[in-house]
């Protein structure tokens, strides 16, 4: 009894705290998740760079153009699945680590000076453990969004930025891609206690405008920070390819993306 009222006291406090508008996760100085919110909305591309780009594909057929780039999209989204899937794929990362929300954050401190410090460590493990159990179903949509690929599309991230990839992938799947993660995180978090008395709270917070209402349902907070800590994978798999060609999948994926990079 005592210590479910010191939890129920725990997130009272939490939502007083939690005036101050949550700010993003900071993932690693790549991409936050300000920036991700707006990846789908264009795929911008420096005028030098897509110039450069565009001159260095001019010997190249748009086949093999969309050929090569389907071929090393494919190997970089596998990739990022298989590498967040394993056992501390979130949890061990810290460029995608899923934090406690962030008024919880704020008293997380709290808990570890009264000894209770384990119930949010155990709260952050859920959390991610959801995470990769949902991340392989991302394996199968972000695949078909490679083969649907136009060659309007593979021409645009070929000759875009080091994203520009990432956001093609986010504009195409992120709702479907949430609709999959969320069913799969329910069922992990379900018999979290902490979870459950965090949604309670937050609800009563976000209703009075102290809690983000993005944050006031924690399935909902951690299927948002899952597809965040992807498309940050993702990210680092295309910029390496971009960086290396000779990382690509296939000879002629290495033999484009050189003519690029040239």
């Amino acid at each position: 009894m005592l210590k479910n009222h010191f939890i129920n006291s725990i997130f009272a406090v939490s939502i007083v705290l939690g005036t101050a508008p949550a700010h993003a996760f900071d993932l690693g100085g790549i991409i936050n998740s300000d920036q991700l919110q707006n990846l789908g909305k264009s795929l911008p591309q420096n005028s030098d760079n897509s110039s450069a780009s565009a001159a260095g594909l001019a010997g190249i057929s748009n086949k093999d153009q969309v050929g090569s780039l389907k071929q090393a999209l494919t190997q970089g989204a596998e990739t990022a699945v298989r590498e967040l899937a394993k056992q501390n794929g979130y949890l061990g990362n810290d460029k995608v680590r899923i934090p406690l929300p962030g008024n919880l954050q704020k008293i997380a401190s709290l808990m570890q000076t009264v000894g209770m410090g384990k119930y949010a460590d155990d709260l952050i493990t859920s959390m991610n453990r959801a995470a990769e159990a949902a991340v392989p179903e991302a394996k199968t949509l972000l695949v078909g969004a490679v083969k649907s690929m136009s060659v309007n599309d593979a021409r645009g991230i070929l000759t875009g930025g080091n994203d520009a990839a990432t956001q093609y992938f986010r504009m195409k799947t992120e709702t479907a891609l949430a609709g999959k993660f969320k069913p799969i995180v329910e069922k992990s978090m379900e018999k979290v206690q902490l979870a459950r008395k965090y949604d309670e709270f937050a609800a009563k917070g976000a209703a009075l405008g102290l809690v983000d209402q993005r944050d006031a349902n924690m399935d909902d907070y951690v299927t948002r920070k899952a597809l965040d800590g992807l498309f940050v994978m993702m990210a680092e798999q295309e910029k390496a390819i971009r960086a290396n060609p000779l990382e690509a999948t296939g000879a002629l994926a290495k033999k484009v993306f050189s003519a690029i990079k040239n």
